[in-house]
């Protein structure tokens, strides 16, 4: 790997820890907070789906600690214990969060709707990518064009990054909107909730930078071999 990438990959590695470090001292803190209504995940989960007109998604408990998720493929809000079970501040925005994308999915939004369609060639691109990067910086000066393919195949990685960003996002205000709509959150609960998932969020900022980052350095090197030949 070149040192160029190497450190653009290290910095965006200290940044991402940096954050990781944050939401995990933010659900922590506000996993202790109990919520005055004494819902459970699970529970605000089906609430929030009804109250949006989905009767066809199931919420189910999952293991891993923050590995919620929404699965559009079989319908499912997949939440981590802490958060199924949890009847507190960080438990009611993680569940409303992921059931944001399924309202998403309800809905046909459209930035979901295209970063569905990107996942097959996503999990292609993956697959291979480093190993035709690696091939084609070592081959630069007799083959070029195959570090070419790798920054196309890189790029669809990008594009996927920065697609999720506003379908995260979007998952977030929705969540946030109904938790104070339906007076899910206190208004002294509501804060927290907020803060806990604009750190959620700030995780997909960073891999999205750091997608950009590393993609432009590719296309730097790919240029500078191209004028030396």
């Amino acid at each position: 790997m070149p040192m160029s990438v190497l450190l653009v990959s290290l910095i965006f590695l200290g940044i991402s820890m940096l954050v990781s470090g944050v939401l995990k001292s933010k659900f922590k803190k506000y996993s202790e907070v109990r919520l005055v209504n004494g819902l459970s995940g699970a529970e605000i989960a089906t609430k929030m789906l009804h109250d949006n007109g989905i009767y066809d998604v199931k919420v189910i408990s999952v293991d891993g600690f923050l590995s919620d998720h929404y699965n559009p493929m079989n319908k499912t809000v997949n939440l981590s214990p802490d958060v199924y079970s949890g009847r507190s501040v960080a438990a009611a925005a993680v569940a409303a969060h992921e059931c944001g994308h399924a309202v998403q999915h309800a809905t046909a939004y459209r930035w979901l709707t295209m970063r569905s369609k990107l996942v097959p060639f996503v999990q292609f691109s993956s697959g291979i990518v480093q190993w035709v990067l690696l091939g084609g910086i070592l081959a630069i000066n007799a083959f070029p064009q195959l570090l070419l393919a790798g920054i196309v195949l890189f790029a669809i990685t990008t594009l996927f990054s920065l697609i999720t960003l506003p379908v995260e996002f979007d998952a977030s205000n929705r969540a946030l909107a109904w938790l104070k709509r339906e007076e899910v959150t206190t208004p002294k609960e509501y804060p927290g909730a907020k803060d806990a998932l604009k750190w959620a969020a700030m995780t997909y900022l960073v891999a999205a930078l750091a997608s950009v980052a590393t993609l432009v350095q590719y296309i730097m090197i790919y240029l500078g071999g191209r004028d030396r030949n």
